[in-house]
């Protein structure tokens, strides 16, 4: 049989792909598992974010706050008080396990070591500011389980003008160069006589067509286009904000890591540590790998001349947001986050009934981003009796708290512009405020509200409270973090000390 061009065996294939068993029922089973395994009938169904759904979530402040306490931070679980930072260490130490046990899941304690690759190092442009950027590949060691692999998807970009190792930000989101290079005419020559020699190879009646057409390219040379000029009062990209800063950014891929799908818990880090199995009670969900894969990038960016890894950030926006604070609060080595519009599973109080709920992250949708344990709290029906939020011994303000003293930015947007009310933003102010305890005990400077995280006013939209170390500001956009980013650059650059080009 001919050989068929690689294209045309890719389309070829296509509908054999599209026969295998669809992820949702996969994910269904794990899910089903799951409750079996912890002894749970039934679950309560999430709240629908359609307002005239019969379960609609309640957006009545009225009816929010049903729990009137929140687990304190700074009492040891066998009621004693902390009041010095050496006993917060022990405290701390009460709380991860908590989070772990209950929310998040663990990290095993064997996890295959990784090993980085640059796959492509080149000077580009972003603008017309020049950069070295690096795409790169971390392998992940899969011996013991070569059925599975795993390679971590990273890009980093770095001014070229830097004169020393820059401050970095580390987001959420797909892996590739901003501006690859293209090669030089004669270059592109070259690849389209070896490009027409394979085809004739596979087809020999391609060479008269190739004869009639003797100036046909098959691959051209993209032409050089100066970049447009901004349109008046459009946002400016994040990556331009970092780099005309003098800031470096990176791009994981959480994908690369771990699935957001539960049909995707048997593959990935958790399905390569687990050798293909189910995950127990306790076992890490998406949020933690994310989480992982994320430590996993900064190991490589500590090797990295051109980066001041003392001052790496991390960042995300929604599901992306919870694994950015998830990552802050367990990787110490995470000088500060950009956290943004993160909802229940982030910086939004779980015992709250605003919105989101605790049950929306237990159906079958978004479980797979927590510990199975998480399930118990959306419980109906269960060898355990009924489960709600009201058992949590830990909620978000102390995965907030775990990131003290380092610097947390929690940002929000408008429900007008797309940033739903689902998200339950004076949930995470709450939170935030409670946290400030914390972060005061170390040193570090709050919110500056006092700790009455019930009833303190959220401050107005566009109003910031980047004073200190835990900060806050709510933007008039949508569901995203660009807004803020200035704001961000600036709070961090005070508080490391860091001055831009030409400062």
């Amino acid at each position: 049989m001919r050989r068929l061009p690689l294209l045309l065996a890719l389309l070829l294939a296509a509908p054999a792909a599209a026969q295998q068993p669809p992820a949702q029922n996969a994910a269904e089973q794990d899910h089903q598992a799951m409750m079996d395994l912890l002894g749970i009938r039934r679950l309560r169904p999430g709240p629908s974010g359609n307002a005239s759904a019969p379960n609609h979530a309640n957006y009545d402040t009225s009816l929010a706050t049903p729990f009137t306490t929140l687990p304190d931070p700074l009492t040891f679980n066998d009621g004693r008080k902390v009041t010095t930072p050496a006993q917060w260490e022990r405290r701390r130490a009460e709380i991860v396990e908590g989070l772990e046990r209950e929310v998040y899941g663990r990290v095993p304690a064997v996890v295959p070591p990784v090993t980085w690759r640059v796959l492509v190092r080149e000077r580009e442009f972003v603008g017309f500011m020049p950069v070295i950027a690096e795409r790169l590949i971390g392998h992940v060691d899969n011996s013991a389980d070569p059925a599975i692999n795993v390679d971590i998807a990273m890009t980093v970009v770095v001014p070229a003008t830097a004169r020393g190792p820059v401050p970095l930000l580390m987001m959420f989101g797909p892996s590739r160069l901003p501006a690859p290079a293209q090669p030089p005419p004669d270059d592109v020559d070259s690849i389209n006589a070896a490009l027409k020699r394979l085809l004739v190879q596979s087809d020999p009646s391609l060479q008269a067509v190739f004869d009639r057409y003797p100036a046909y390219e098959l691959v051209t040379r993209a032409p050089f286009v100066f970049p447009a000029p901004p349109a008046p009062g459009a946002e400016v990209p994040t990556n331009v904000q970092l780099l005309r800063d003098g800031w470096g950014y990176a791009y994981l891929d959480p994908g690369s890591v771990q699935a957001d799908n539960g049909a995707g818990l048997t593959e990935g880090i958790i399905g390569l540590v687990n050798h293909g199995q189910r995950r127990k009670p306790d076992d890490w969900g998406s949020l933690r790998a994310w989480a992982w894969g994320a430590a996993r990038g900064l190991d490589y960016l500590e090797t990295d001349s051109l980066v001041d890894a003392k001052h790496v950030g991390i960042e995300g926006v929604s599901r992306y947001g919870k694994a950015a604070l998830v990552t802050l609060a367990f990787e110490p080595r995470f000088a500060m986050g950009l956290i943004g519009s993160s909802g229940k599973g982030g910086a939004t109080l779980l015992k709250r009934n605003f919105g989101e709920a605790v049950e929306s992250l237990t159906g079958t949708g978004e479980y797979h981003w927590m510990a199975g344990n998480f399930l118990k709290y959306g419980a109906a029906e269960a060898t355990f009796g009924p489960g709600d939020a009201s058992q949590l011994t830990v909620d978000s303000h102390e995965l907030i708290a775990l990131c003290a003293p380092r610097m947390v930015f929690i940002s929000y947007g408008v429900p007008a512009k797309g940033d739903a009310n689902w998200l339950d933003h004076r949930g995470s102010w709450m939170a935030a405020v409670a946290a400030g305890k914390v972060f005061r005990l170390l040193g570090a400077k709050d919110l500056g509200v006092g700790d009455d995280w019930r009833d303190t006013a959220m401050p107005p939209v566009l109003t910031g409270l980047l004073d200190g170390q835990l900060a806050w500001r709510q933007h008039d956009g949508g569901h995203t973090d660009a807004p803020n980013v200035q704001y961000f650059i600036q709070w961090a650059d005070r508080l490391i000390g860091h001055t831009g080009p030409g400062n």
